[in-house]
């Protein structure tokens, strides 16, 4: 079988896991390192505590793996592993150990126990070639990655950004697979078809006049997203005498929350206890809806004109672009973003940090509409899984198995 190691129940990942037990090819297991988001679980950067509004642990096989004390997915050496796995990788007969990235012990300490287990090791992991790296770094940088890439059998690249940064450390085509990031398309385009007949509603619910033309930020208000650098294009258009009927609407929550509130005429604000200023009309309106649950979030795809992710390097993909997308919200997207070469292109793409092209290319979607680019679905990275494990199986000997 596939032994697939992982972090949490990540709720981008659990509807992957779902359609690759439905689809039946390859027999495998999730193994969780912590329950986060399963039960109420702190969220630093959001800045409050939550849990999941979708089943995460139903549909495929898992199980949790036991747990060190104060494990959490959130820092590189509290997640390790609590346990040997090389016994468990026997006893379960597993041909291969796929990892989720780098960014936790656990994923290092799995390739040693992977080897001595006797078994591949597969990767899928999130960075890119586009982090600017300083000259001093870059060395460590290519002796670690580079240790860690020589140990991996198969890789399964996110994106074009993704494959590249694989390339340029020597991987060859023939251990590479396409298993490009997807959300569950179907969930959100039926949500959004759901609320569509209440866009009116919601856009009174939140303050958002009928007339206008609303951009949506949605995440966490944290600096690597660079939600400020949307309140600055609306001053910059504001002060150029262009789109006058702009209206920012901001679904998320996080330590900028209180800048942000202090850069805008706010009009509506879910969490009204935090304070803020009373209406000053020379700053662009704007309406804070809060945090938004999986099942909640549509209703800002459906009530927005246009998404804008403005984040700096450190976004090595932006998955909340696919979701608008699924929705049929046309979006604009910071180059330095993972997505933006395969999601956006050059005509929904600008430059990272130019508040001028962002404002230009705003006016340019009010007037013309944006475009919708086809948002990869889950079933391409399925395939890609199944053929990786049919040329595993061919070259172990082994007669692969239907599981469903």
């Amino acid at each position: 079988m596939l032994a697939i190691l992982t972090t949490h129940p990540i709720q981008y990942q659990v509807p992957l896991w779902q359609a690759l037990a439905l689809d039946g090819r390859v027999p495998f297991e999730v193994w969780y390192l912590t329950n986060h988001g399963v039960q109420p679980s702190a969220d630093r950067e959001f800045g409050q505590t939550f849990s999941w509004d979708i089943d995460t642990l139903t549909g495929y096989p898992h199980r949790f793996l036991p747990a060190l004390q104060g494990a959490t997915p959130a820092a590189f050496l509290k997640c390790r592993l609590g346990e040997g796995l090389r016994g468990r990788l026997r006893a379960s007969g597993a041909l291969a150990l796929w990892i989720q990235g780098w960014q936790v012990a656990a994923y290092w300490q799995a390739v040693r126990e992977a080897q001595a287990a006797g078994v591949e090791m597969w990767l899928r992991g999130e960075s890119n070639d586009l982090v600017p790296q300083p000259l001093w770094k870059r060395p460590l940088k290519r002796t670690q990655l580079g240790w860690l890439f020589k140990r991996v059998d198969r890789f399964f690249y996110i994106g074009s950004t993704n494959r590249r940064l694989y390339e340029r450390f020597g991987v060859t085509e023939q251990q590479l697979y396409p298993a490009p990031y997807a959300v569950d398309n179907s969930r959100f385009a039926q949500q959004a078809a759901a609320l569509r007949p209440h866009r009116a509603e919601l856009r009174r619910q939140w303050g958002i006049r009928e007339d206008s033309f609303c951009v949506l930020f949605c995440g966490k208000f944290v600096e690597k997203k660079h939600p400020m650098d949307l309140v600055a294009a609306a001053r910059c258009l504001s002060d150029r005498g262009l789109l006058p009927n702009l209206h920012l609407l901001f679904a998320g929550s996080g330590g900028l929350g209180p800048e942000l509130r202090r850069s805008c005429n706010v009009v509506f604000d879910a969490e009204s206890r935090l304070a803020f200023s009373p209406q000053r009309p020379s700053l662009p309106p704007a309406s804070f809806a809060g945090f938004m649950n999986q099942t909640e979030v549509s209703r800002a795809y459906v009530a927005a004109d246009c998404l804008v992710l403005p984040s700096g390097h450190r976004e090595t993909w932006g998955l909340v672009v696919n979701e608008a997308l699924a929705s049929g919200l046309p979006c604009l997207v910071s180059d330095a973003c993972g997505c933006a070469e395969d999601l956006a292109g050059e005509a929904g793409s600008f430059q990272f940090s130019n508040i001028r092209e962002l404002a230009s290319k705003l006016v340019r979607v009010a007037s013309e509409g944006g475009t919708l680019a086809v948002p990869p679905s889950i079933s391409e990275s399925v395939s890609s899984i199944c053929r990786a494990y049919l040329d595993l199986c061919a070259v172990s000997g082994v007669r692969p198995e239907l599981t469903a």
